[in-house]
């Protein structure tokens, strides 16, 4: 089986509907009850033509919007129509599905990631975000990048710094789904003269490497060091909106 199919495969998933919704991965792997679970949310998106909380532009419905190219994406897959959450119900849902997402994600043997949720976590709840496709998101960073927590005033982090983001993608019908993992991790100096010596790193939900920059798929996250580049003058860092933020 070539690459391709064998990504394809590890990328199926048995969904049965119990209260809970459980998750067999097809590859393999042991089974781990994880991938979505279903609950009454307090506060989902109405159906309206437009979620101002993620974007200005037109809602539609659907499910999460595939590249043109999955091989070179010019952004992250987007889930068309996701849920407005209240902080509490973002926060529930994460809390529900994060140690079995963080089991999956160390299958990966990238480093940061087995530890990644005992690091620093730098907002209250999970906060939607727009360029990460519409999921909610959680800052981590491990002790070396502690300076982030000063945000705007963080200046450049040092070599060995890793900022973790893990995701959640939640549907208007209130199903919560585990989302890929996103690292950054500070390179020694001529790393990557571009990315301002930042490797980035995306897993998915599965534990399966995306792509991780100058290694296996570098032309599949070659988007980040693109967006990233827009806040070149702040080492590449974009920052939690303010409301999210941990004190």
């Amino acid at each position: 089986m070539d690459r391709t199919h064998l990504l394809q495969s590890q990328r199926s998933r048995y969904f049965c509907s119990t209260g809970t919704t459980r998750a067999i991965h097809m590859a393999g792997l042991a089974p781990i009850a994880f991938i979505a679970i279903t609950i009454g949310l307090t506060a989902v998106a109405q159906e309206t033509e437009r979620d101002p909380d993620f974007s200005d532009r037109p809602v539609r419905t659907g499910p999460i919007k595939q590249a043109k190219d999955p091989s070179g994406p010019r952004r992250h897959f987007r889930l068309k129509n996701p849920a407005l959450l209240t902080g509490e119900d973002a926060e529930r849902l994460y809390t529900e599905l994060k140690s079995d997402m963080a089991t999956r994600y160390g299958l990966s043997g990238q480093p940061g990631v087995v530890n990644y949720q005992t690091w620093k976590r730098y907002n209250r709840v999970p906060y939607p975000s727009v360029s990460h496709g519409n999921r909610y998101l959680s800052n981590y960073g491990n002790p070396a990048a502690a300076a982030y927590g000063r945000f705007e005033q963080a200046g450049r982090l040092p070599v060995g710094s890793i900022l973790a983001k893990d995701s959640i993608t939640v549907s208007k019908n209130g199903q919560a789904m585990p989302g890929a993992l996103f690292l950054m991790e500070k390179m020694e100096s001529g790393f990557n003269y571009v990315s301002g010596d930042w490797r980035y790193t995306m897993i998915m939900p599965d534990g399966s490497l995306f792509g991780t920059t100058n290694g296996e798929g570098t032309e599949r996250v070659r988007f980040c060091i693109s967006c990233h580049l827009a806040v070149e003058q702040q080492d590449h860092l974009f920052f939690i909106p303010e409301e999210y933020r941990q004190n």
